[in-house]
């Protein structure tokens, strides 16, 4: 009787560990969520996603590299890759779950200060739109005063022309609630994620969120920023609507911008923060003084996304804070320069 008793001890012990083990245990994935076109995957453990461009020393693209040649260190320890696709490899992401194709969100800027440019800006991207892999998808997002998303991601190019063609002008630039409307709405997407931001970077109209806002939004979020600063300055200065000043430097006549500082600042501020971006993003600033330059711009961007390595891993160090962490990639071939995001700030996903 007492062999007995022991033994059925033994057995509910047993069950109870195992009951423990299976409530606690938690699922690799979120349940999946209705996007435009592809089911959003989420994964509850951050994998840094990072796009890698390897160079020789006369700036051409290197080609042909595999997995073992790459290493990533991240505060100076070395990470294991758990997701390697080499550049033009086919969208099949079924080697990991937690990553789709790559998503391109495309903000207009339609603000005034564009208005004279609409029509170009239209036409070079519906250029760049037909222009990426067919896998691709691509989110449309306009913003003048108010920010509209034209487009969700999707893979039709017809619903991403008619969304072009639809853009209008209006008043205001809300640039920085746009930016980090965008970047809130890619963050719920798996797999490489890349901000085309055509704009001249003044924002006059964001309520409550600042520049230093978006680019923390944005190092926390491992997107890919390009933005292509349109020159909108001559027609700021020629529009007889804008608001004059005394006589500046040299007894020219000064410009002041909506926010009520010179035009001329706010426009240096504005390039400084783009530049900032796309630098702290492993993404590309262009300026872009007239059409035929934009248009090369858009091709550049499109010609870059297609010589990119895409590595991801899971960080060894899971503590939530709030400093950067710096990352450095290293190949395993002479004389090549590697670029890739310098730093970034670790965020779990939310459970």
């Amino acid at each position: 009787m007492r062999r007995e008793l022991v033994l059925i001890s033994v057995i509910l012990l047993l069950l109870l560990t195992s009951l423990g083990s299976v409530q606690g245990q938690k699922p690799s994935k979120k349940p999946k969520e209705n996007a435009a076109e592809d089911d959003v995957v989420r994964v509850d453990t951050t994998l840094v996603v990072l796009p890698v461009r390897v160079k020789d020393r006369h700036n051409n693209f290197i080609g042909g590299l595999t997995q073992d040649q790459f290493h990533i260190y991240e505060d100076g320890i070395e990470q294991e890759i758990k997701y390697f696709e080499p550049p033009g490899a086919p969208n099949d992401f079924s080697i990991n779950a937690s990553l789709k194709p790559l998503t391109i969100a495309l903000l207009l800027d339609v603000s005034d200060s564009t208005q004279f440019k609409l029509e170009h800006i239209q036409s070079t991207a519906l250029a760049f739109v037909d222009f990426l892999r067919p896998g691709d998808r691509v989110m449309i997002v306009a913003f003048d005063k108010l920010v509209r998303v034209l487009a969700e991601a999707t893979l039709d190019r017809n619903v991403l022309r008619e969304a072009i063609k639809k853009v209008r002008p209006g008043g205001g630039t809300s640039l920085y609630q746009a930016l980090n409307q965008t970047i809130e709405k890619l963050n719920r997407l798996g797999g490489r994620k890349v901000i085309v931001m055509l704009t001249d970077g003044v924002d006059t109209s964001s309520k409550g969120i600042t520049s230093d806002n978006t680019i923390r939004l944005a190092e926390q979020s491992y997107v890919s920023i390009y933005p292509i600063q349109y020159n909108t300055y001559g027609d700021f200065a020629d529009n007889p609507s804008r608001e004059t000043y005394g006589a500046g430097e040299f007894g020219k006549t000064a410009h002041i911008s909506k926010n009520g500082e010179p035009a001329s600042e706010s426009y240096k501020r504005a390039t400084l923060y783009l530049r900032l971006l796309a630098d702290k993003t492993s993404g590309y600033f262009q300026y872009a003084d007239n059409t035929k330059a934009l248009a090369r711009s858009f091709d550049r961007i499109a010609a870059q996304l297609r010589q990119q390595y895409t590595i991801g891993y899971y960080p060894k160090n899971q503590t939530a804070d709030a400093r950067a962490r710096l990352i450095k990639v290293e190949v395993g071939v002479p004389e090549v320069r590697v670029e890739t995001r310098k730093s970034y700030v670790y965020k779990p996903i939310d459970k």
